[in-house]
Protein backbone atom coordinates (compact mmCIF):
# COMPACT_ATOMS: atom_id res chain seq x y z
CA UNK A 1 0.00 0.00 0.00
CA UNK A 2 1.18 3.52 -0.77
CA UNK A 3 1.05 6.28 1.91
CA UNK A 4 -2.26 7.63 0.59
CA UNK A 5 -3.94 4.22 0.78
CA UNK A 6 -2.51 3.61 4.24
CA UNK A 7 -3.92 6.95 5.43
CA UNK A 8 -7.37 6.07 4.05
CA UNK A 9 -7.31 2.72 5.87
CA UNK A 10 -6.20 4.29 9.14
CA UNK A 11 -8.65 7.19 8.88
CA UNK A 12 -11.53 4.83 8.11
CA UNK A 13 -10.89 2.69 11.19
CA UNK A 14 -10.53 5.71 13.50
CA UNK A 15 -13.46 7.64 12.02
CA UNK A 16 -15.80 4.66 12.38
CA UNK A 17 -15.03 4.35 16.09
CA UNK A 18 -15.01 8.07 16.88
CA UNK A 19 -18.37 8.60 15.16
CA UNK A 20 -19.75 5.74 17.26
CA UNK A 21 -18.41 7.34 20.44
CA UNK A 22 -20.26 10.59 19.84
CA UNK A 23 -23.38 8.92 18.51
CA UNK A 24 -23.85 7.05 21.79
CA UNK A 25 -22.28 9.68 24.07
CA UNK A 26 -24.76 8.88 26.85
CA UNK A 27 -23.12 5.45 27.07
CA UNK A 28 -19.51 6.43 26.43
CA UNK A 29 -18.91 9.79 28.15
CA UNK A 30 -21.77 10.28 30.61
CA UNK A 31 -21.33 7.20 32.89
CA UNK A 32 -17.69 7.91 33.88
CA UNK A 33 -18.57 11.55 34.57
CA UNK A 34 -21.47 10.58 36.86
CA UNK A 35 -19.39 7.93 38.65
CA UNK A 36 -16.44 10.26 39.19
CA UNK A 37 -18.73 13.07 40.39
CA UNK A 38 -20.00 10.70 43.07
CA UNK A 39 -16.39 10.00 44.10
CA UNK A 40 -15.76 13.74 44.30
CA UNK A 41 -18.80 14.20 46.52
CA UNK A 42 -18.30 11.21 48.81
CA UNK A 43 -14.52 11.01 49.15
CA UNK A 44 -13.64 14.62 48.37
CA UNK A 45 -16.38 16.66 50.05
CA UNK A 46 -17.92 14.45 52.72
CA UNK A 47 -14.86 12.47 53.85
CA UNK A 48 -12.14 14.80 52.54
CA UNK A 49 -13.48 17.74 54.56
CA UNK A 50 -12.55 15.79 57.72
CA UNK A 51 -8.98 15.17 56.58
CA UNK A 52 -6.22 17.66 57.29
CA UNK A 53 -4.47 19.38 54.33
CA UNK A 54 -1.60 17.34 52.92
CA UNK A 55 1.95 18.66 52.97
CA UNK A 56 3.89 17.97 49.78
CA UNK A 57 7.18 19.11 48.29
CA UNK A 58 5.19 21.50 46.09
CA UNK A 59 3.19 22.95 48.99
CA UNK A 60 -0.02 22.23 50.90
CA UNK A 61 -2.97 20.70 49.07
CA UNK A 62 -6.41 19.58 50.20
CA UNK A 63 -7.46 15.93 50.14
CA UNK A 64 -9.89 16.78 47.33
CA UNK A 65 -7.05 18.13 45.20
CA UNK A 66 -4.95 15.07 46.07
CA UNK A 67 -7.52 12.56 44.78
CA UNK A 68 -8.42 14.42 41.56
CA UNK A 69 -5.45 13.06 39.54
CA UNK A 70 -6.13 9.49 40.67
CA UNK A 71 -9.84 9.67 39.87
CA UNK A 72 -9.13 11.14 36.44
CA UNK A 73 -6.63 8.38 35.70
CA UNK A 74 -9.03 5.72 36.97
CA UNK A 75 -11.61 6.82 34.40
CA UNK A 76 -9.03 7.19 31.63
CA UNK A 77 -7.67 3.69 32.25
CA UNK A 78 -11.07 2.00 32.27
CA UNK A 79 -12.49 3.93 29.32
CA UNK A 80 -9.42 3.39 27.12
CA UNK A 81 -9.23 -0.30 27.99
CA UNK A 82 -12.91 -1.07 27.53
CA UNK A 83 -13.16 0.89 24.28
CA UNK A 84 -10.36 -1.06 22.61
CA UNK A 85 -11.44 -4.41 24.08
CA UNK A 86 -15.14 -4.10 23.31
CA UNK A 87 -14.89 -2.62 19.82
CA UNK A 88 -12.33 -5.17 18.67
CA UNK A 89 -14.34 -8.06 20.07
CA UNK A 90 -17.44 -6.69 18.34
CA UNK A 91 -15.50 -6.55 15.07
CA UNK A 92 -14.76 -10.26 15.48
CA UNK A 93 -18.30 -11.09 16.59
CA UNK A 94 -19.95 -9.22 13.70
CA UNK A 95 -17.37 -10.56 11.19
CA UNK A 96 -16.39 -7.02 10.11
CA UNK A 97 -12.80 -7.82 11.09
CA UNK A 98 -12.62 -10.23 8.17
CA UNK A 99 -13.01 -7.31 5.75
CA UNK A 100 -9.90 -5.72 7.23
CA UNK A 101 -7.99 -9.01 7.29
CA UNK A 102 -8.50 -9.67 3.57
CA UNK A 103 -7.37 -6.14 2.72
CA UNK A 104 -3.67 -5.26 2.34
CA UNK A 105 -3.81 -3.10 5.48
CA UNK A 106 -0.61 -3.69 7.52
CA UNK A 107 -1.01 -5.19 11.00
CA UNK A 108 0.51 -2.15 12.68
CA UNK A 109 -2.01 0.08 10.94
CA UNK A 110 -4.93 -1.99 12.21
CA UNK A 111 -3.48 -1.83 15.73
CA UNK A 112 -2.87 1.92 15.43
CA UNK A 113 -6.40 2.57 14.18
CA UNK A 114 -8.16 0.78 17.03
CA UNK A 115 -5.76 2.16 19.63
CA UNK A 116 -6.08 5.74 18.34
CA UNK A 117 -9.86 5.69 18.76
CA UNK A 118 -9.50 4.38 22.33
CA UNK A 119 -6.87 7.02 23.13
CA UNK A 120 -9.22 9.73 21.85
CA UNK A 121 -11.95 8.44 24.15
CA UNK A 122 -9.56 8.37 27.11
CA UNK A 123 -8.29 11.89 26.56
CA UNK A 124 -11.75 13.36 26.01
CA UNK A 125 -12.93 11.65 29.21
CA UNK A 126 -9.98 13.13 31.10
CA UNK A 127 -10.77 16.62 29.82
CA UNK A 128 -14.44 16.38 30.81
CA UNK A 129 -13.67 15.07 34.29
CA UNK A 130 -11.06 17.78 34.91
CA UNK A 131 -13.69 20.37 34.03
CA UNK A 132 -16.11 18.73 36.47
CA UNK A 133 -13.38 18.73 39.15
CA UNK A 134 -13.16 22.52 38.90
CA UNK A 135 -16.67 22.73 40.38
CA UNK A 136 -15.34 21.05 43.53
CA UNK A 137 -11.83 22.43 43.98
CA UNK A 138 -9.43 24.91 42.34
CA UNK A 139 -6.65 23.33 40.29
CA UNK A 140 -3.42 25.17 39.50
CA UNK A 141 -1.69 23.02 36.89
CA UNK A 142 2.00 22.57 37.67
CA UNK A 143 3.00 21.48 34.16
CA UNK A 144 0.57 21.38 31.23
CA UNK A 145 3.05 19.38 29.13
CA UNK A 146 3.45 16.62 31.73
CA UNK A 147 -0.27 16.59 32.48
CA UNK A 148 -1.16 15.99 28.82
CA UNK A 149 1.75 13.58 28.36
CA UNK A 150 0.66 11.26 31.18
CA UNK A 151 -2.98 11.31 30.07
CA UNK A 152 -1.79 10.26 26.61
CA UNK A 153 0.59 7.58 27.92
CA UNK A 154 -2.06 6.09 30.22
CA UNK A 155 -4.62 6.05 27.40
CA UNK A 156 -2.10 4.49 25.01
CA UNK A 157 -0.93 1.77 27.41
CA UNK A 158 -4.40 0.60 28.36
CA UNK A 159 -5.74 0.91 24.85
CA UNK A 160 -3.04 -1.55 23.82
CA UNK A 161 -3.89 -3.78 26.80
CA UNK A 162 -7.58 -3.57 25.93
CA UNK A 163 -6.88 -4.50 22.33
CA UNK A 164 -5.00 -7.58 23.49
CA UNK A 165 -7.95 -8.48 25.70
CA UNK A 166 -10.33 -8.05 22.75
CA UNK A 167 -8.17 -10.28 20.58
CA UNK A 168 -8.35 -13.23 22.98
CA UNK A 169 -11.90 -12.67 24.27
CA UNK A 170 -14.30 -15.36 23.01
CA UNK A 171 -17.51 -14.03 24.58
CA UNK A 172 -18.97 -10.84 26.02
CA UNK A 173 -18.36 -12.21 29.51
CA UNK A 174 -14.64 -12.77 28.95
CA UNK A 175 -14.24 -9.15 27.81
CA UNK A 176 -15.11 -8.17 31.41
CA UNK A 177 -12.88 -10.65 33.24
CA UNK A 178 -9.59 -8.73 33.08
CA UNK A 179 -10.96 -5.27 34.00
CA UNK A 180 -13.13 -6.70 36.79
CA UNK A 181 -10.68 -9.03 38.51
CA UNK A 182 -7.30 -7.47 37.69
CA UNK A 183 -7.57 -3.89 36.47
CA UNK A 184 -10.03 -2.63 39.11
CA UNK A 185 -8.04 -3.98 42.11
CA UNK A 186 -4.77 -2.63 40.67
CA UNK A 187 -6.39 0.78 40.22
CA UNK A 188 -7.74 1.01 43.76
CA UNK A 189 -4.36 -0.13 45.11
CA UNK A 190 -2.48 2.30 42.88
CA UNK A 191 -2.45 5.32 45.16
CA UNK A 192 -5.67 6.89 43.92
CA UNK A 193 -6.99 7.63 47.43
CA UNK A 194 -3.77 7.55 49.45
CA UNK A 195 -0.06 8.19 49.28
CA UNK A 196 1.98 4.99 49.16
CA UNK A 197 4.38 6.69 51.60
CA UNK A 198 1.91 6.03 54.42
CA UNK A 199 2.22 2.27 53.85
CA UNK A 200 4.66 0.04 55.66
CA UNK A 201 7.94 -0.85 53.96
CA UNK A 202 6.63 -4.21 52.79
CA UNK A 203 3.47 -2.84 51.17
CA UNK A 204 5.44 0.04 49.66
CA UNK A 205 7.76 -2.46 47.99
CA UNK A 206 4.75 -4.40 46.64
CA UNK A 207 3.15 -1.17 45.38
CA UNK A 208 6.13 -0.45 43.14
CA UNK A 209 5.20 -3.51 41.07
CA UNK A 210 1.81 -1.93 40.31
CA UNK A 211 1.98 0.06 37.03
CA UNK A 212 -1.00 2.18 38.11
CA UNK A 213 1.22 3.72 40.82
CA UNK A 214 3.47 5.25 38.16
CA UNK A 215 0.54 6.48 36.07
CA UNK A 216 -1.24 8.15 39.00
CA UNK A 217 1.92 9.69 40.45
CA UNK A 218 3.19 10.91 37.10
CA UNK A 219 -0.11 12.60 36.40
CA UNK A 220 -0.33 13.95 39.98
CA UNK A 221 3.08 15.52 39.51
CA UNK A 222 2.03 17.16 36.24
CA UNK A 223 -1.19 18.46 37.78
CA UNK A 224 -0.08 19.35 41.32
CA UNK A 225 3.70 19.10 41.38
CA UNK A 226 3.48 16.35 44.01
CA UNK A 227 4.45 12.70 43.60
CA UNK A 228 5.60 9.67 45.58
CA UNK A 229 7.69 8.49 42.62
CA UNK A 230 10.19 10.33 40.43
CA UNK A 231 8.43 11.62 37.31
CA UNK A 232 11.27 10.29 35.17
CA UNK A 233 10.92 6.83 36.69
CA UNK A 234 7.18 6.96 36.00
CA UNK A 235 7.79 7.99 32.39
CA UNK A 236 10.42 5.28 31.89
CA UNK A 237 8.20 2.52 33.31
CA UNK A 238 5.29 3.55 31.08
CA UNK A 239 7.52 3.80 28.00
CA UNK A 240 8.85 0.26 28.58
CA UNK A 241 5.36 -1.17 29.17
CA UNK A 242 4.01 0.54 26.03
CA UNK A 243 6.88 -0.88 23.96
CA UNK A 244 6.17 -4.38 25.34
CA UNK A 245 2.45 -4.09 24.57
CA UNK A 246 3.09 -2.86 21.02
CA UNK A 247 5.40 -5.82 20.39
CA UNK A 248 2.92 -8.27 21.96
CA UNK A 249 -0.01 -6.95 19.90
CA UNK A 250 2.02 -7.08 16.70
CA UNK A 251 3.02 -10.66 17.47
CA UNK A 252 -0.56 -11.89 17.97
CA UNK A 253 -1.74 -10.08 14.84
CA UNK A 254 1.10 -11.48 12.77
CA UNK A 255 0.54 -15.04 14.01
CA UNK A 256 -3.26 -14.72 13.84
CA UNK A 257 -3.80 -15.99 17.36
CA UNK A 258 -7.23 -15.20 18.77
CA UNK A 259 -8.34 -13.26 15.70
CA UNK A 260 -11.32 -15.47 14.99
CA UNK A 261 -14.53 -15.23 17.03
Amino acid sequence: MNPSQMWVSYYTIVRKEVVRLFRIWTQTFLPPVITTTLYFLIFGKFIGSQIKPIETAAGTITYMQFIVPGLVMMSVIMQSFMNAAFTFYMAKFQKTLEEVQVSPTPYLLVILGHVSAAVIRGMITAGIILLVALFFTPLHVYSYALTILFIFLASLLFSLAGLMNGVFANSFDTVQIFPTFILTPLTYLGGVFYSIKVLGDGWQAVSYFNPIVYIVNGFRYGLLGASDVSVWVSFSVLAVLIAIMIAANYYVFKTGRGLRA
